[in-house]
């Protein structure tokens, strides 16, 4: 029996993948900003802010733990935007964020070897119709080329999946961890983001309101609340339906760029939408009718 308990931590987790959507839009909004620097900004507004509220509650001394603790949470978050920026700038941007999409696949497949999970088939199924549903997206149903020349982007997208899918399962082994020691995990990732922006990047500061608007509302939202959620889904609620449902995050994306007039509605996406929902709904089969079965036990 799922206990609500699990479920109400994995709906808080998968307002973070809604929040992810939200990233190619305001990404674009977000004008000729260079990747570092945009990283510095959103982590370093959201970190700050989430400083204060923890301060402003009294929960200050969670933030003391020990420095393995610092590295793993500064390493998962800096590892993964340093190897997915690294991959997209050395390979066909295409290429690198299909192979960077694997990392869902990967927190299914990883999460077998979590303490009391057990990897079903039907998590299988979902996951894999959510991997071919986000590559019709990303690809536009062309294919991927694999060029060469292109390794250093290939090898970068790799370790940015591991970084993001190994960071995710490995939360759950760190359950006592407070979610509010996330704040200086973004704090430092934002220190190293600049350091980062300062050695490769030329500076250019967003241009006007609505590209500053832009940039504090990535931090306020996919590159800020979405990682206090998302700690919480990972460390109490179901993984597997969390990785499953994670390949909403390009589609509601894409869905979001047709909205606002970045893009058009084609055959691909529809395939899409469809292949991931499916993979989505038979993958948290388990969650989803519970109650069902429960009413229909009880009777």
């Amino acid at each position: 029996m799922i206990s609500d308990n699990r479920v109400r931590a994995t709906v808080i987790g998968l307002s973070a993948v809604l929040m992810w959507a939200t990233l190619g839009l305001f990404g674009a909004g977000s004008g000729e900003v260079p990747p570092f620097l945009l990283n510095a900004l959103c982590f370093g507004i959201s970190g700050i802010l989430a400083l204060i509220l923890v301060t402003a509650t009294g929960k200050l001394e969670r933030l003391k733990q020990p420095p393995k603790i610092w590295a793993f949470g500064t390493l998962g978050l800096f590892g993964f935007h340093f190897f997915y920026f690294t991959a997209i700038r050395n390979a066909p941007p295409v290429d690198a964020n299909l192979i960077n999409y694997t990392w869902p696949l990967l927190i299914v497949v990883f999460s077998a070897f979590l303490p009391g999970e057990h990897l079903r088939v039907h998590h299988v199924i979902g996951t894999i119709l959510g991997l071919a549903g986000a590559a019709l997206l990303i690809t536009g149903g062309d294919g991927i080329s694999f060029s060469g020349g292109s390794a250093l982007g290939y090898g970068a997208a790799v370790l940015s999946s591991l970084f993001w899918s190994s960071y995710s399962v490995l939360s759950r082994r760190l359950g006592q961890v407070p979610t509010e020691a996330v704040a200086g995990f973004c704090v430092m990732t934002s220190l190293l983001s600049v350091l980062c922006h300062l050695i490769w990047e030329e500076t250019i500061w967003p241009q006007n309101i609505l590209e500053w608007g832009s940039v504090i509302a990535l931090a306020l939202f996919p590159v800020g609340l979405a990682f206090f959620t998302w700690d919480i889904g990972v460390k109490r609620g179901d993984i597997q339906v969390l990785g499953a449902a994670a390949y909403s995050a390009p589609l509601l994306s894409t869905l979001l760029l047709i909205a606002f007039g970045f893009g058009a509605l084609t055959l691909p996406v529809i395939i899409a939408c469809l292949a991931i929902t499916l993979g989505a709904v038979i993958a948290a089969k388990d969650m989803l009718f519970k109650k069902t079965a429960a009413g229909n036990a009880a009777e």
